[in-house]
């Protein structure tokens, strides 16, 4: 009979042993259970009967225990560029940021509409972490990546660096300029690709997983402008990529925030500072979905 028992606890131990490896061995001791990870022993019976041993393999808990520190990786963000028009264009003529025909209306705010569904951000993120603040409700949230933006124009502008003027060649201008171009593009846009570093403190409702519950993230960003370009299509000129930083700020700085409802995570930003330093304001924001990270 105590070969027979023996069996029994060696075969219940066994089917635990997944559960038993994966918790760490605590072992708690009673009148009338001994636990051990996720083993309970109960032991039935009264002073006058012998002992009766059962073995009860107990699920180990379904609550993970957080690090404090999280790294993720690949994360994609996919979504929308565009800004807010603050420009003062008699000022920005006067000062000869804007160049257009002789005979030709000063340019102005509908000159630079964009074409808001194929205005497009894409976000690279390297690497992503979440440092726990305060019992992982409160993470501070930190990491680097790329952010690409193309600003597609609806009309024929285009950007120049410092030269000749397109429609008064004895006339240098020093610095880059817009003007309102004589063809019509199939496709016209201006690309701004920067290396950024956000840094947000995040808020969680579930503190055990990353993909339930409710999470807010808010903070800042600080990017460095490493490419621009003019890239345009047409008929008569075919494709052209012009490259130039055309009076772009080196320095972006922008607001920054995230709201995830289970795995689905929509981004946002919005710069209050113009991308230019000359007398063109335009202020950029963006907004889009996550894909990847916690």
């Amino acid at each position: 009979m105590k070969a027979t028992k023996m069996m029994i606890m060696l075969g219940m131990i066994f089917l635990g042993g997944k559960a038993f490896a994966q918790d760490s061995v605590k072992v708690v001791r009673d009148e009338d259970t001994v636990r051990i990870g996720g083993i309970i022993i109960l032991k039935k019976g009264t002073p006058d009967e012998k002992k009766r041993v059962r073995v009860t393999v107990g699920s180990p808990s379904k609550k993970r225990q957080s690090s404090n520190l999280t790294t993720s990786s690949s994360i994609i963000d996919i979504g929308f560029s565009n800004w807010v028009d603050k420009t003062d264009y008699s000022k920005a003529a006067a000062e000869n940021d804007l160049v257009t025909r002789p005979g030709d209306f000063d340019l102005g705010s509908k000159d630079f509409k964009l074409r808001t569904g194929k205005s497009v951000n894409i976000n690279i993120w390297f690497v992503m972490q979440r440092l726990n603040l305060i019992d992982h409700y409160v993470n501070l949230k930190y990491g680097i990546g790329l952010e690409l933006n193309n600003y597609r124009f609806t009309n024929p502008i285009s950007f120049k660096e410092g030269g000749p003027n397109p429609y008064v060649p004895s006339q240098n201008i020093p610095h880059a300029f817009v003007f309102r171009d004589s063809i019509a593009f199939s496709k016209n846009k201006l690309a701004a690709d920067y290396i950024t570093v956000p840094l947000m403190l995040n808020f969680k409702t579930n503190k055990y997983y990353n993909n339930r519950g409710l999470s807010l993230s808010g903070g800042v960003s600080m990017g460095y402008l490493y490419s621009s370009r003019n890239k345009q299509k047409s008929d008569s000129r075919g494709k052209e990529k012009n490259r130039g930083d055309y009076d772009l700020n080196k320095w972006k700085f922008s607001y920054v925030g995230e709201l995830g409802l289970g795995p689905v995570h929509l981004y946002g930003s919005y710069s209050p500072k113009s991308i230019f330093t000359n007398d063109l304001n335009f202020q950029p924001y963006t907004i889009g979905l996550r894909l990847g990270g916690f």
